[in-house]
């Protein structure tokens, strides 16, 4: 690894941050160099690690003070910005190592009270480390190569072979005061070493500067990296050579997903997952060693990973044999409980609450039709990414360190420490969720009018949307604003359609609602209408909901999760008018297919509805149309828009809250909904 360290660059961060409040010209560097850190996956993901500069701030007196900036919570060193380094006063903050014991919620009270500004984030549980240590700029990652030399039974002698007297050894503590003390008392005790080697842990360095800081860091590093490389031999020296990719998931995937969301010991609970799956050399090479059943079983590479990926990942020979995955599946909840169990026993003092059993880690063996397979598992499309991500590392870690020796995580009563520990488990979030938390929608006229009404409306609510337009530039800025995938061809493409609800599961891993909304309004008379234009009318407002509905029905039998298909239908279903046939017609075609979807979906909790909306200010027809019909009731425009029971205006937005409401709705099917401001002539009879 090399140091990416340039003068003009961080100059540039000093000019950058030169009018911030939260920052100097310590804290300027102190940004550069941790995004320099963060900008390394093979050093840290999402979140970890830490860093940490010693300076001078003025408080709210206006007095200059000696303070600790240091990472804050929920900030990634990658994006990290002065702001995400809250001070905290030095001089009291030091004081605490006279402590003999302090517990964890008084350390995080220690450090918010320290707080120079009180709305900033919570420092790191690791910030009473970085205040404890003398060094001004203080960096500290998990750092794959030296993850591979301090996860081993030797590894103070390997360590100390390879850096000497220049990095001392820790032995593993939790994160905390006690950790804290003793790596000061180490550094103390070897006055002449340039950072720290905390087994099972990572690696922290110091200097007086960022970049003497940082640059050793990246030296201890590639000093590793070069251990690791001389002491592999044969295809196993490769294995830095991470080259993982996302890989499509069939319809297996929708039976998986279905599969982790029932848990029969945990009373029928449903919990939604996402799935994340990576394929690749690295992976490809770990799956097929010998003692895969094996050494995969040892634990993390590092234990706050565990509560991204619990300790170990299930095993699967493939994705096609159920039995075979229903079987092992249990065998990991089983053997989660007992775990749990047996450290529960061990600590009667302690209420613990036990987390779910289910794996958040997949490795799937290659077989003759598919490649090995990493599939990370969560709740969220992020939470399934990180820990793929995660373990992706893990596999390189674990295939170097059995390069050097014999990879060793740490007991699991250290590993339940960790993942239960009430300062990781504060990492995940304990917000209530939101409406549609963990719901996969698909939505098609997603770019404008109701359909983009719909997707901010269900991703407000925290669905996972995938969208579909044939209308490119608004389909992808929506797509972008509201972290959303998508698919940009014409509906009535039937193979497009299909293949885009494949592309949809591959990426989270299966499927939970539909909304069909895309539609085109022709006009003709009906008796003269060419049969060509009638027939595209079909294809678009009749034959594309069905073509969706029923490849998102082979997703919803696959999962055995239920669902939900929302359609919008028309008025003109109930209610047409002259000259709208080739609209009116395939529109009542979908109230049927609707009903026709209702009835046999009710079996397997698939519910079907729809919506009838009138007068929604859209693209469907234009504005010429739109004005020749006000005139036609001699209405002015906004007159027309007005001109129902209720005399409001009904918006794109208030069809949008109705699918809302359809989603949402557990014991609704069947059911066509007027959206118009109230039309006696259009209301279902």
């Amino acid at each position: 690894m090399d140091s990416r360290w340039n003068d003009a660059d961080a100059r540039d961060a000093i000019a950058q941050f030169a009018g911030d409040p939260h920052s100097n010209e310590d804290v300027a560097l102190r940004v550069y160099s941790s995004r320099l850190i963060g900008a390394e996956p093979s050093l840290v993901l999402h979140g970890g690690g830490n860093t940490s500069v010693k300076t001078q701030l003025i408080d709210d007196t206006g007095a200059r003070v000696d303070v600790l900036c240091v990472k804050g919570s929920g900030w990634d060193l990658g994006d990290i910005a002065p702001a995400g380094l809250p001070a905290v006063r030095l001089d009291t903050l030091t004081v605490l190592r006279s402590r003999q014991a302090l517990s964890d919620e008084d350390m995080v009270n220690a450090q918010r009270t320290r707080l120079l500004d009180a709305g900033a984030p919570n420092p790191s549980v690791e910030t009473l480390l970085h205040g404890f240590l003398p060094a001004k700029f203080i960096d500290h990652s998990h750092a794959d190569a030296i993850l591979a030399l301090v996860d081993q039974a030797d590894a103070a002698a390997i360590c100390g072979r390879l850096f000497g007297g220049r990095l001392a050894v820790v032995p593993y503590i939790m994160p905390g005061f006690a950790l804290a003390k003793l790596a000061a008392e180490t550094a103390e005790a070897n006055p002449d070493c340039e950072g720290l080697l905390l087994l099972q842990h990572g690696l922290f360095t110091w200097g007086a500067s960022a970049r003497e800081s940082y640059e050793r860091h990246i030296r201890a590093v590639s000093e590793a990296e070069a251990f690791i490389a001389a002491s592999a031999s044969g295809p196993d020296s490769q294995s830095l050579d991470t080259d993982d990719r996302a890989v499509a998931l069939d319809i297996h995937a929708a039976s998986l997903r279905g599969r982790l969301a029932r848990d029969p010991a945990a009373g029928g609970t449903q919990r939604p997952y996402f799935l994340d799956a990576r394929t690749g050399p690295a992976i490809a090479r770990y799956l097929a060693r010998a003692d895969l059943d094996a050494v995969s079983q040892r634990g993390p590479a590092t234990p706050d990973h565990v509560i991204r990926t619990k300790a170990t990942p299930l095993i699967l020979d493939s994705l096609d044999d159920l039995a075979e995955l229903d079987a092992r599946l249990a065998g990991f909840r089983d053997r989660y409980r007992a775990y749990v169990d047996r450290q529960r026993t061990a600590r009667p003092e302690r209420v613990i609450q036990p987390l779910d059993a289910d794996p958040r880690v997949i490795l799937v063996r290659a077989t003759d039709s598919t490649p090995a397979l990493l599939i990370g598992v969560g709740t969220s499309p992020k939470a399934a990414r990180v820990a793929a991500d995660l373990y992706t590392h893990t596999i390189e870690v674990i295939t170097a360190a059995e390069q050097v020796g014999r990879f060793q995580a740490l007991p699991e009563s250290d590993l339940f420490d960790m993942e239960y520990w009430s300062l990781e488990q504060a990492k995940l979030g304990k917000r209530s969720p939101r409406r549609l938390e963990g719901h996969i929608v698909y939505i098609t006229g997603a770019a404008r009018g109701i359909g983009e009404a719909t997707a901010r409306s269900f991703a407000k609510a925290g669905a996972a949307l995938f969208l579909v337009d044939r209308e490119a530039a608004p389909l992808e800025a929506l797509a972008a604003e509201l972290d959303a995938a998508f698919a940009c061809f014409d509906v009535a493409d039937p193979a497009a359609l299909r293949a885009s609800v494949d592309r949809c599961v591959s990426h989270y891993g299966g499927l939970d609602g539909v909304v069909s909304n895309a539609g085109y309004a022709p006009q003709s008379p009906i008796a003269a209408c060419p049969d060509a234009v009638l027939r595209a009318s079909f294809e678009v407002n009749f034959f594309a909901h069905q073509t969706l509905a029923s490849a998102a029905m082979c997703v919803f039998e696959a999962q055995g999760m239920g669902g939900y298909l929302l359609f919008n239908a028309s008025k003109a279903a109930f209610n047409p008018g002259a000259k709208f046939g080739p609209y009116a017609l395939p529109k009542a075609a979908l109230v049927a297919l609707t009903k026709q979807y209702a009835i046999e979906g009710g079996p397997i909790g698939v519910r079907a509805n729809a919506i009838n909306a009138d007068r929604i200010r859209t693209r469907l027809l234009s504005q010429v149309d739109v004005e020749k019909r006000a005139a036609a009731r001699g209405l002015e425009l906004d007159a027309y828009y007005r001109s129902n029971l209720l005399g409001r205006e009904v918006s794109a937005a208030d069809v949008a809250d109705t699918f809302l409401h359809l989603a949402t709705a557990p014991s609704t099917t069947g059911c066509v909904v007027t959206v118009d401001g109230g039309n006696i002539a259009a209301s279902p009879r």
